[in-house]
């Protein structure tokens, strides 16, 4: 019995590093939609203080949007040139630096006050646009193809958590303390998160919480361990073809 107990005992357990890698990714992806929304709840308050009309509003508003789709193509380059956690790390940081800076917007006057806050929703959106590129890619390098739908759904459900976790947050903030904290907030955890990201997220190869049987089974399963790996090794030419952006701009996805 000692013998087979040893023998049970010397078997190594397969980890699940990958589980940690979607968490991050839930949580990252909730502080993106969350920073997203802080204009909504935080702009209506924020116009009544700095005297912003509807219109003036509306072409904040539109600032992200602008941005988050001219930055798609330029954002996946990086991501396939330097890797996914860099571009992440810098992705998160920015936009939640740009996130924060919205708070003291009211610096300025008059039209200035406009063109401010336009730059800054413009700068947070084309920050944001690796941020979904860089989730199926962190996805492709960590999870077999039999769990990958699963890692995105879990992802994907946190701009719905999001939500309802921030919105009561946030309504509270411009409520009680005033609607500059809203960006103060969002802003500073965010910044948080992306140095917890750094020692959250590696390659799996580099994982120093992965074990063999973990990266043979992924591997089995197609999951892409060597991905930025070999990105290191192979420079890839930023070319944008017409059609390519044909293609982006009569997505569906994209228009919806």
């Amino acid at each position: 019995m000692s013998s087979l107990s040893q023998a049970a005992s010397s078997v190594e357990k397969r980890t699940n590093a990958r589980y940690w890698i979607v968490v991050m990714l839930f949580i990252v992806t909730s502080f993106n939609y969350g920073d997203r929304a802080t204009l909504s709840i935080a702009g209506s308050e924020m116009a009544k203080d700095i005297g912003l009309d509807p219109v003036g509003m509306g072409y904040v508003f539109s600032a992200f949007s602008w941005a988050y789709v001219i930055g798609q193509i330029p954002g996946g380059w990086l991501l396939d040139r330097f890797g996914s956690k860099r571009v992440y790390f810098w992705s998160i940081f920015i936009w939640s630096m740009f996130t924060l800076l919205q708070g003291f917007v009211d610096i300025f006057s008059g039209f200035g006050i406009i063109v401010a806050l336009f730059t800054l929703r413009f700068l947070v959106g084309l920050a944001e646009a690796p941020s979904f590129p860089g989730n199926s890619r962190i996805v492709a390098a960590w999870f077999p193809a039999q769990e990958r739908g699963t890692a995105v759904s879990i992802f994907n459900s946190a701009q719905y958590f999001a939500t309802v976790i921030f919105a009561p947050i946030m309504g509270w903030l411009t409520h009680e303390v005033g609607w500059s904290h809203v960006f103060f907030f969002m802003g500073g955890l965010g910044i948080v998160i992306s140095f917890i990201w750094l020692k959250v997220i590696h390659e799996p190869n580099q994982h120093p919480g992965v074990n063999q049987k973990e990266l043979e089974y992924i591997a089995a399963g197609g999951a892409l361990i060597n991905m930025d790996q070999q990105n290191t090794k192979v420079k890839v030419p930023f070319s944008v073809k017409w059609g390519q952006i044909k293609q982006l701009l009569g997505s569906r996805m994209m228009i919806g």
